[in-house]
């Protein structure tokens, strides 16, 4: 009987993590038993996750604020101007999930039928209908701070390559095609940015002084993709080849997955310690930054969400394509306010103010998406 049920909550967990709709198991009489069952089996950590990031968020406030020299600290070194502690929690939080795709059967899931389509939405909700809806609400909600305006609309254009990662893995989705799109997002991010941002800066806003070239936007996804990613790839082809595919993946995989999470929960005790003061004495504008923010991410992940239903993507693709298409390359775009306005602009701050939201707002997504799941067979 206890192995029976343990084969049930064996399964349970399975069907999840594969992004197979759990619903008609919570539908039985027991269903809501095996639900919290597996509740159950979640470390610490994962369980309560909303908890501790709301709780760091709190306290590397309050830290970098009445605690001298953090800041100086934490900016001791810099790459493209990125702090080189948020640049390690990066990698770190990046390393174990690039580890777990599926490198060797990319080539294969981009011959699947469907493939283009969904790598076209993807392209179209990135690099069309982003750039355009933040630039449209940032001129909407923040008319009279220009600045504010500038730096709101660079979160927009840097399309994500990094935390969209972590987003997509705890939501079950898909992360072969993550790691599909985060490629394809990587090589337009190089080819795009500059002239997407020029036309949004420049054309549209009529704005001033806005320099970049296609060099930093190239380091920024060398250092802030390319990094994780090689390490990811050779590790997978050194360790499976030496010990096995079983072993890599029960044992190794398992080792370094809580990384991920400890790597996203260090980078956002630096990043909040580090603009401590530039949020409380600035409380008023972050607020009313927070409002296009706000918006943007809402109105892209739901409207994606609405386009992957209509067209009837399953489940863990819908997820990836939502989270690719609503998430932003917060590195990106504060190197490039940093260096086209300087450290302490504005338009710097209002960069900064970004990840802020983006955090908090996406693990709020990956919650509901989670719920809709087990509710029923589509969100």
């Amino acid at each position: 009987m206890e192995n029976s049920s343990a084969e049930r909550k064996q399964q349970l967990a399975l069907d999840i993590a594969d992004g197979n709709d759990p619903s008609d198991a919570a539908k039985n009489p027991d269903g809501r038993t095996k639900l919290q069952g597996l509740f159950k089996q979640l470390s610490l950590l994962d369980r309560y996750l909303y908890v501790w990031i709301f709780i760091v968020m709190a306290v590397s406030i309050i830290f970098g604020y009445y605690v001298r020299g953090v800041k100086k600290a934490f900016q001791v070194a810099e790459i493209t101007s990125v702090s080189l502690p948020i640049a390690i929690g990066l990698w770190v939080m990046m390393y174990p999930v690039l580890c777990k795709v599926q490198y060797e059967i990319l080539g294969g899931v981009l011959r699947q039928a469907g493939s283009l389509k969904t790598i076209s939405l993807s392209v179209v909700l990135n690099w069309v209908v982003g750039p355009a809806l933040m630039t449209g609400l940032a001129w909407a909600t923040l008319p009279d701070l220009p600045d504010f305006r500038t730096g709101v609309i660079l979160v927009g254009i840097a399309r994500c390559i990094a935390m969209v990662l972590i987003w997509n893995d705890l939501a079950k989705g898909d992360a072969d095609y993550c790691a599909i799109l985060v490629a394809i997002n990587s090589i337009l991010q190089i080819i795009l940015f500059t002239p997407v941002a020029l036309l949004y800066l420049k054309v549209v806003s009529r704005g001033k002084g806005f320099h970049v070239s296609s060099w930093t936007v190239a380091k920024s996804v060398l250092l802030f993709l390319g990094v994780p990613l090689a390490a990811g790839v050779l590790t997978r082809l050194i360790l499976m080849n030496a010990f096995g595919r079983k072993w890599y993946e029960s044992k190794f995989l398992r080792f370094i997955g809580p990384w991920a999470l400890i790597g996203l929960l260090y980078t956002i005790f630096v990043m909040f310690s580090i603009q401590a003061h530039q949020i409380v004495d600035n409380i008023g504008h972050v607020v009313r930054v927070a409002v296009p923010l706000l918006l943007y991410f809402g109105i892209l992940f739901f409207g994606s969400l609405g386009i992957c239903r209509w067209l009837k993507v399953p489940y863990p693709l819908m997820v990836t394509q939502c989270f690719t298409a609503a998430s932003n390359n917060f590195e990106l775009a504060i190197a490039v306010a940093v260096g086209s306005f300087g450290i302490d602009s504005t338009q710097a701050l209002a960069a900064t103010i970004g990840p802020l939201i983006e955090v908090p707002v996406l693990l709020l997504f990956v919650y509901i998406v989670g719920f809709f799941q087990r509710k029923g067979p589509s969100v």
